[in-house]
């Protein structure tokens, strides 16, 4: 990686966060975007090598070209994008249903800043990437997650048409599909299963490890290496994939 330029969205925190420090250690330089400018400048400052800062709503398809257009200015044509920009939790039918927002963020955002980083792609003939954070839940259901489930299993299906419509120019698109990750929104997530069922945190997290074959959370660390193994020449030919980090809880 080194020398070469990566956007990362989502990477004000967690997995995000995780994969910047990563290829930044690998030598890359790196494009970081979110929509909290603090939590963006939080990252930078825990990175060593060149790194350019733009907050962006990734929902906004104008404000994901300025930002993107920017980074190109900045550190140059780009090689790489990681998408980690997301948001989670549950919706439900009624007044407080979320479903668009999920399905506009994590689905819609992500196809804008494909297209974004598309256009100031470098030229070749390395290899350049795009790898996209889905989630376990592309694979399964769970109740009272129809909109986070939805958008992210239609990542799958944008990434195998990106895949189909890019390799022609030498770019290889994937997908990772974590499961339970130590991050904000996990631990979010184990709390309103706690709060719902009268539990404490420590037996939600004890109930949601009983369906892990390994019995743990991954580390963002471990994502954010299964990411640099993907764009590193030991990956050249894999494309249109979805690589299943979950500690065994899907075995596709």
């Amino acid at each position: 990686m080194a020398g070469r330029h990566t956007v990362v969205s989502g990477a004000g925190r967690g997995i995000g966060r995780a994969v910047a420090r990563r290829l930044s250690q690998d030598g890359a330089a790196v494009t970081l975007l979110a929509r909290q400018l603090d939590q963006l400048e939080q990252t930078a400052g825990e990175l060593d090598g060149p790194v350019h800062v733009a907050a962006c709503d990734i929902r906004d398809r104008e404000d994901v070209e300025r930002a993107v257009a920017g980074a190109a200015r900045a550190l140059g044509a780009v090689d790489a994008l990681v998408a980690c920009g997301g948001i989670g939790g549950e919706n439900e039918d009624g007044e407080g249903d979320r479903f668009d927002d999920l399905v506009q963020t994590n689905l819609a955002g992500t196809y804008y800043t494909c297209r974004a980083v598309y256009r100031h792609l470098a030229p070749g003939p390395e290899t350049r990437h795009i790898v996209v954070i889905s989630s376990i839940l592309a694979r399964i259901g769970v109740p009272g997650y129809t909109g986070y489930c939805a958008s992210k299993a239609g990542l799958l299906g944008l990434v195998r048409g990106l895949a189909a419509e890019l390799a022609p120019a030498g770019v290889q698109v994937n997908a990772i599909c974590p499961g339970w990750v130590d991050t904000d929104m996990a631990w979010d997530g184990l709390d309103a299963i706690a709060a719902s069922s009268g539990a404490t945190r420590e037996d939600a997290y004890r109930e949601a490890m009983r369906a892990v074959p390994l019995g743990r959370m991954a580390q963002p660390e471990e994502i954010a290496g299964t990411v640099a193994w993907l764009l590193s020449p030991d990956a050249r030919g894999v494309t249109g994939q979805a690589i299943d980090h979950n500690g065994g809880a899907w075995m596709g």
